[in-house]
């Protein structure tokens, strides 16, 4: 585990101790919110007391507002249940979150009852987790993308509900576009052209902190997703095909890193390789960026009351390659029990909860994440406040899904490798043929021959 995740461990682990130990000193009051927010107790109403109530933990993300809306619907189900929640702040960073997740898991912890994860973990982590078909009836779950549901099956167990699915977009300054005289690109050159035009013309009217392009670059999952669509777009597959076989040696995915290469120190700033996704959002924000490539989140949080950039932002889907189209990663959270939980009925109540259509949509009205339940792409209300929901239902239907189904417990290592040879790539670190080429080796012995 990395010091980062390990810190977050000892922390929650001591602030989870000491909220338990009061709750049992004061049984049926309310406690307070613990100090820095790691660890969140939940209030109930007055009737709380009369109850036996249980206490679930459950571990949430603290990316944009992920935490806060996670603490508001916990608090919810807290209020007409009769049980108590502590929230429990994990990583951004979803290599971090992975490295605490397997560590609690294999030590057979239950200081967590609910788990969100990644939509590419369910296959490495399953035999942790309760299968949610005996706990939530069938009717709760019947709205839900099919798709994401088969994701979250494994060994024909559901070991994990669809929270919220994701896939790559592309934010665009509305007002910057329309003073050039500049459409949205609809490919990887346009855009490298358009933002090139308006950055000159920009810059030489003093604008020198603006950016032309700002995405996520940093050596981690986040990588993965940023490189899988600039190499899908361009004709050059998804890493390994569907019957396992390694192809992303091939010329269409050259020709797709050596342009992203190229907007390092052009277009992007060179600190790119440094990024994640808030930090291309605090570039986009703060109104220092023409284009952003980004998850829906940041939709909602571009048109704040106090965003610099509100109401000149637009959104579209992301460009393809020459001779292409486009392909966004698909991605998404999901919400799974632990078999170590103390109260596996209550935990698979709250997931039940959180991932019913009044709170995905409370969600993505407030948040603007994305719904896994087909029916609210059809609310207007939803459609109002996040237009870009209209064609997103397209969006997903071309979407490209990371090859963990059929690498199994090696995704990890397979994405770690492909990280590694495209952060390479745009660090100057080898030419993009060269990477390439040693990454489809490193992978040939990994898959063994095919047979992951």
């Amino acid at each position: 585990m990395s010091l980062a995740a390990a810190a977050f461990y000892l922390k929650n682990k001591e602030n989870l101790r000491s909220n338990r130990e009061e709750t049992m000193r004061s049984a049926g009051t309310i406690a307070g919110t613990i100090a820095l927010g790691f660890a969140l107790g939940v209030g109930l109403g007055p009737s709380s007391a009369a109850r036996a109530e249980v206490t679930i933990a459950i571990s949430c993300s603290s990316l944009g507002q992920e935490q806060e809306l996670c603490r508001s619907g916990a608090e919810a189900w807290a209020q007409q249940t009769g049980n108590r929640v502590e929230l429990i702040s994990t990583p951004a960073d979803a290599n971090e979150r992975l490295s605490l997740y397997q560590t609690l898991l294999a030590a057979g912890s239950p200081d967590v009852d609910v788990f969100q994860i990644d939509v590419i973990w369910p296959g490495s982590l399953a035999s942790h987790f309760v299968d949610l078909g005996d706990h939530i009836p069938a009717e709760a779950l019947q709205d839900h993308f099919d798709q994401l549901l088969a994701n979250n099956t494994v060994e024909d167990q559901l070991v994990a509900v669809p929270w919220f699915v994701d896939a790559g977009l592309l934010y665009y300054r509305e007002d910057l576009l329309e003073k050039h005289g500049r459409a949205v690109p609809k490919t990887w050159q346009e855009l490298t052209e358009t933002a090139k035009a308006v950055l000159e013309a920009e810059r030489a009217a003093g604008a020198s902190e603006l950016q032309g392009f700002v995405w996520q670059g940093r050596a981690y999952e986040g990588l993965t997703c940023n490189a899988l669509e600039w190499i899908a777009s361009q004709g050059g597959g998804g890493i390994v095909d569907a019957d396992g076989r390694v192809t992303i040696d091939n010329e269409q995915a050259v020709s797709a890193l050596d342009l992203a290469q190229s907007w390092i120190g052009s277009i992007s700033p060179r600190g790119i390789l440094n990024y994640a996704e808030e930090d291309a959002r605090g570039a986009f924000q703060s109104g220092r960026a023409l284009f952003m490539r980004n998850w829906p989140y940041a939709w909602a949080l571009a048109n704040a009351d106090d965003s610099p950039v509100k109401g000149k932002v637009g959104v579209a889907a992301l460009p393809a390659g020459e001779g292409g189209k486009p392909a966004a990663t698909l991605g998404g959270q999901q919400l799974a029990v632990s078999r170590y939980s103390a109260h596996p009925e209550e935990a698979a109540d709250l997931v039940r909860y959180l991932t019913g259509y009044e709170e995905q949509k409370r969600r993505a009205l407030e948040g603007s994440f994305n719904p896994t339940r087909r029916s609210l792409y059809d609310d207007e209300a939803l459609l109002a406040a996040n237009p870009f929901y209209g064609t997103f239902l397209d969006i997903l239907e071309s979407a490209v899904a990371r090859p963990s189904t059929v690498t199994g417990r090696r995704y990890n290592q397979l994405s770690s490798e492909f990280v590694r040879a495209v952060h390479a790539t745009l660090s100057g670190n080898g030419t993009a043929a060269e990477n390439l080429t040693a990454l489809g080796r490193a992978l040939e012995r990994l898959s063994r021959g095919g047979r992951w």
